[in-house]
């Protein structure tokens, strides 16, 4: 059962180890990603209503870990397309938040502190220790264990649904 609970084992795989489903709130007879979202996202919608992309390794394929420092980065014109809003939360090996000092869980359109390239671009950083000072508010902070990332885009355009729009890889920092 253990491996049905982690991303990379259920869902449609997607590029740089993204994992996404088209079957949310209506399974079917897809009983392997029933049991799965039953675990990691019990209150799913269906996606035209919320877009899900699921992460548990980086551009490697190697888990994600508090052991290392990872980016995200969002080209100016290929930020999650929503009518809506979007958010990449951060979630620990048993699919709960990862309690932090600065209470943050998640990072997207609501946070009004994000910090954008001068190219217009969005780097996320996570992991177990803060980037530099600048980086911060872009900053969401990971145990030191396993841990996974979820990109919701909420009420999303066709590109987020037909696969046009695909997150971009998940790339561990030097340190």
């Amino acid at each position: 059962m253990r491996e049905l609970f982690e991303f990379r084992n259920i869902g449609v795989p997607l590029d740089h180890h993204w994992s996404t489903q088209r079957n949310g709130a209506a399974f079917g007879g897809d009983y392997l990603s029933r049991t799965g979202m039953g675990k990691a996202n019990i209150f799913v919608n269906t996606p035209t209503e919320t877009a899900y992309f699921y992460q548990d390794q980086d551009e490697r394929g190697e888990l994600l870990t508090g052991e290392h420092g990872y980016t995200l980065t969002f080209p100016a014109d290929a930020l999650p397309p929503v009518k809506g809003f979007w958010s990449v939360t951060l979630y620990n090996e048993h699919h709960f938040f990862h309690r932090n000092e600065l209470h943050r869980y998640s990072l997207g359109t609501k946070n009004k502190s994000l910090r954008f390239g001068d190219d217009g671009s969005l780097t996320l950083y996570a992991g177990n220790r803060p980037p530099a000072d600048e980086d911060l508010p872009n900053w969401l902070p990971a145990p030191e264990g396993r841990f996974s990332l979820y990109l919701r885009a909420y009420w999303p355009e066709p590109a987020a649904l037909d696969g046009t729009w695909r997150p971009p890889a998940v790339t561990r920092t030097s340190r």
